[in-house]
């Protein structure tokens, strides 16, 4: 093995490739959700199965799922070392608001110090930063110094929903010592952080019907119930006047946030002010009774309405009374809870305050668990190192309120632990008009990710 210092070397000779490799995937509009962009997504799975193979990854394939595939690459040659199996997702978010955006979302536009486009930073960017790293041990550092496996999804933005089957089917495959997982972040371009915990999800689409078809509303309203303002009604009961949300037994298996923990969150480099700013600046923070902003987002459940239709949307008015309307709705949920269970509550509770003037339906979507990951596993003591050697500081530990349905199935089903290594920031905007990646921070990140694999080796 040659070592870190020339792999070093080639991945800052090799920025403008790896920003251009980058650019390429993410002008790929690989939208999972819509059924459209099908052809779309195929395009991104064959990007990744020529970028795999390019940076000296063998046995490259891809794995067929209930829906889109998983592309599979292995580099086993490192005899002695441990084995990391590298997780990401070539899937994006729909681009909507489309008008909001200042440059086209499929079209990366470098801007200061960032790179604008879909997925730039969930998680396209993250991807592209290991495949650097990963081709600069391949070129200069005398090979990739530890046995690798990866894995990119297509599926991550809708839940995973056939992940854990394509896994159970390969277990033998993707049998390895512990989990790299490039969706993540850390808290500021200048501080470092590892995720230990992340939420878990319970996702629905709940619909209320009225009438069967649209009516006038001067002919009808006052007389025939309106199923949009059922729903409102419904929704608005789902939270209390502390902002706890109102489900029966919602909070049974809520664990208490200890003394130490809160003292340890507190302690982080983040306030709730700086958390008003990043979250598109609202005139007022609002969340659960005696908690902080770090708090309800990492170590609190909460409920949100994802979106809402009923009735005339268009320009003008129209004086209809709907037939139906709907909503979709995300629990966030934390250790010990479980989304069997809080779909019953939600069930419980529309059973209890749905009037009998509407019919309702409610459609389960997409689950999965909340995860405290082991602080102690290898991956994340070698990452620990990684990242003060590369920023200069060390990383504060934090937990996240996103979700990564792959850390629990991993954990239940490889039996595995998993390290969160990547470098979106708060700021970053994903899943919204105009998300960016910093690009300081990005070839930071292909530097981090190198140094990585060099501290497993050793």
């Amino acid at each position: 093995m040659t070592g870190i210092q020339d792999t070093i070397d080639y991945i800052r000779a090799h920025r403008e490739q790896s920003m251009q490799s980058l650019m390429q995937l993410c002008s790929i509009p690989s939208i999972s959700t819509l059924s459209d962009h099908r052809p779309d997504m195929e395009s991104a799975v064959d990007w990744v199965v020529e970028r795999m193979s390019a940076v000296g990854l063998n046995g490259v394939r891809v794995l067929p799922t209930g829906g889109y595939p998983v592309v599979y690459g292995e580099n086993l040659g490192a005899d002695g070392q441990p084995t990391v199996l590298i997780y990401g997702h070539y899937d994006v978010q729909p681009d909507d608001p489309i008008e909001e955006w200042l440059s086209p979302p499929f079209q990366p536009t470098l801007r200061g110090e960032n790179l604008y486009a879909r997925g730039a930073s969930d998680n396209k960017g993250q991807i592209a930063g290991v495949f650097a790293a990963l081709e600069a041990w391949s070129q200069a550092g005398g090979g990739i110094p530890v046995n690798i496996k990866m894995m990119i999804e297509g599926e991550e933005e809708v839940g995973s929903p056939n992940l854990a089957s394509c896994i159970k089917e390969r277990i033998d495959l993707l049998a390895s010592d512990f989990c790299m997982n490039t969706d993540s972040g850390i808290l500021r371009a200048d501080q470092p952080s590892i995720v230990y915990g992340l939420r878990g999800l319970a996702y629905f689409e709940l619909w209320v019907h009225g009438p069967k078809s649209d009516l006038h509303s001067g002919m009808f309203g006052g007389a025939v119930h309106n199923p949009a303002n059922v729903l409102c009604d419904l929704i608005a009961g789902m939270h209390d006047d502390d902002g706890r949300v109102n489900l029966p037994d919602f909070y049974d298996l809520v664990l208490p946030v200890s003394d130490a923990e809160r003292a340890a969150l507190a302690n982080l480099p983040y306030d709730d002010e700086s958390f008003r700013i990043s979250a598109a600046d609202p005139p007022h923070l609002f969340g659960e009774t005696g908690y902080s902003s770090v708090e309800r987002i990492g170590v609190r459940p909460s409920l949100d309405v994802n979106g809402i239709y009923s009735g005339f949307i268009g320009e003008g008015s129209k004086t209809v009374l709907p037939a139906k309307a709907m909503a979709k709705i995300s629990m966030r949920l934390v250790p010990n809870q479980n989304p069997d269970d809080v779909a019953c509550s939600l069930d419980e509770y529309l059973r209890g305050h749905a009037p009998e003037t509407v019919r309702w339906e409610l459609k389960k979507l997409a689950h999965a668990s909340p995860v405290v990951v082991n602080r102690e596993c290898v991956g994340v003591l070698a990452a620990t190192d990684a990242l003060e050697t590369v920023f200069g500081v060390a990383p504060v530990f934090m937990r996240m309120g996103g979700t990564v349905p792959v850390v629990s199935i991993l954990s239940d089903v490889l039996g595995i632990d998993t390290v969160m290594l990547g470098f979106a920031l708060e700021d970053d905007g994903i899943h919204g008009p105009n998300e960016k990646l910093h690009m300081p921070t990005f070839y930071r990140g292909v530097e981090t990710y190198a140094n990585f694999f060099a501290n497993l080796a050793t």
